[in-house]
C-alpha cells in the first residue's frame, strides 16, 4: 500500500511543529514499540491509504493533522526527542511495517489490499463502525 501522502503530510507537521531539537532525552523504547503511539498512527495512514486510492472517500486533513500534533505532543511528553519522532515518521523500515500491518488488516476483513475496489469497502465499513480510520474520513 501506498503512504506516500500520509509521509509527506506527517513529516510536514512533524517538522514544522518540532522545531527538530536533537538535545531531548530519549525514552529508549522505539516508538514503533509504544502502543499509544503506534496504533493511532497506524489509523492515520490507513486512512490515507484509502482517501488516496477511493475516488468516493476524502480525507478530513484537518482533523488528521491536529491528530497527528497530539501523538507529537504524547511522544516529547513520553521523552521522546524532535529527531526520534522524525526519524520513526521518516522511516522505510516503518512505512514498510504499516504496509504490511494494512495489507494483513484488510485480509482479516475479507479483503483484498491490492485493489481499490475493496480498499473502498474496507473505508466505508470503517465509517459505519466510527472507528479511528473511519473518523479521519468521510
Amino acid at each position: 500500500m501506498r503512504l506516500k501522502k500520509m509521509t509527506k503530510l506527517t513529516a510536514l507537521l512533524l517538522s514544522g511543529a518540532m522545531g527538530l531539537s536533537a538535545a531531548s532525552a530519549s525514552a529508549g523504547t522505539p516508538l514503533r514499540d509504544v502502543p499509544e503511539i503506534d496504533r493511532p498512527m497506524f489509523s492515520v495512514a490507513m486512512a490515507i491509504e484509502i482517501s488516496d486510492r477511493c475516488d468516493t472517500i476524502n480525507a478530513r486533513t484537518l482533523k488528521g493533522l491536529a491528530f497527528l500534533n497530539s501523538l507529537r505532543v504524547k511522544a516529547k511528553d513520553m521523552g521522546y526527542s524532535d529527531a526520534e519522532i522524525k526519524a520513526y515518521v521518516k522511516s522505510d523500515e516503518e512505512k514498510s511495517r504499516m504496509r504490511a500491518i494494512g495489507a494483513e488488516y484488510m485480509r482479516s476483513k475479507g479483503l483484498d489490499p491490492e485493489t481499490n475496489e475493496d480498499l473502498c469497502k474496507l473505508g466505508q465499513m470503517e465509517m459505519a463502525a466510527n472507528s479511528q480510520i473511519g473518523a479521519f474520513l468521510r
